[in-house]
């Protein structure tokens, strides 16, 4: 991680403790901070497919910022995260950066979280997420909306995303995790082609060399003055064996 990410990253939380949390005073509405979020990606973009990570200023998404979140890629259909507003530390109790996103999500859900994921990073491409939580003793039902929105780091590649995660409801005692109920995936640009979220989009073996198999050593050859004779029932194999008595000792008047 350059320097450069750390400064930047730095100054979006202090721009977080400045900017005046707007859930308090409206109710949320997940559509609304989903398309208040995309609005602010495409408008980075000048242009290119991709906006850098660089880009992104906590100023333009006031609205969003504390639904909002900046995603690393850290491995294939693996994601952690950088920074987190105030609304994911609210569903899990506590603070999120750094852990990986799929903490939100259910064991039975994270292997299609991945595959959609990856997608984000690999097409490039835009995904949706549709989530949701039974509910639970103190923990109300809920249903949320995760959007995640590909970015270019300082060296070029795709391996950072902007998202955000708006979950409806009273969220009780946390943490919170969900389910993943549907997913769609959107090309960046209008009309382009998108890359379907599946394992082989993953691609674990990427970049690692082919090894051929693994051949095993052949056994040394035996030995005939020290190779033991096999019977084929326990009987048989009994009667093969010998007593060895060991010899007397030596009289020492005899000697």
């Amino acid at each position: 991680m350059s320097d450069r990410d750390d400064d930047v990253e730095q100054g979006i939380l202090r721009d977080m403790g400045r900017i005046v949390r707007l859930q308090d005073y409206e109710p949320c509405r997940p559509d609304r901070v989903l398309r208040d979020l995309r609005s602010y990606w495409d408008g980075i973009r000048n242009g290119r497919a991709v906006p850098a990570r660089t880009d992104v200023d906590p100023r333009g998404i006031a609205r969003a910022l504390d639904y909002a979140f900046i995603l690393e890629r850290i491995a294939p259909g693996a994601g952690r995260l950088r920074l987190a507003g105030r609304h994911l530390i609210d569903l899990m109790g506590m603070e999120v950066r750094g852990m990986p996103v799929c903490a939100f999500l259910n064991t039975s859900s994270r292997g299609r979280f991945s595959d959609v994921l990856e997608s984000v990073f690999k097409a490039p491409q835009i995904a949706r997420v549709t989530l949701a939580a039974k509910a639970q003793y103190a923990r109300p039902e809920l249903t949320g909306q995760m959007l995640l929105l590909p970015l270019r780091s300082d060296l070029g590649d795709v391996t950072r995303a902007l998202g955000c995660l708006v979950a409806e409801g009273d969220p009780g005692v946390a943490p919170r995790r969900f389910d993943l109920v549907a997913d769609e995936v959107m090309p960046i640009i209008e009309g382009g082609t998108t890359l379907a979220p599946s394992p082989s989009t993953i691609g674990f073996a990427e970049g690692a060399a082919r090894f051929a198999p693994r051949s095993r050593p052949a056994p040394p050859p035996a030995d005939p003055a020290r190779s033991v004779p096999q019977g084929d029932t326990p009987q048989e194999r009994r009667a093969l064996f010998r007593v060895i008595q060991p010899a007397p000792p030596e009289d020492p008047a005899l000697s």
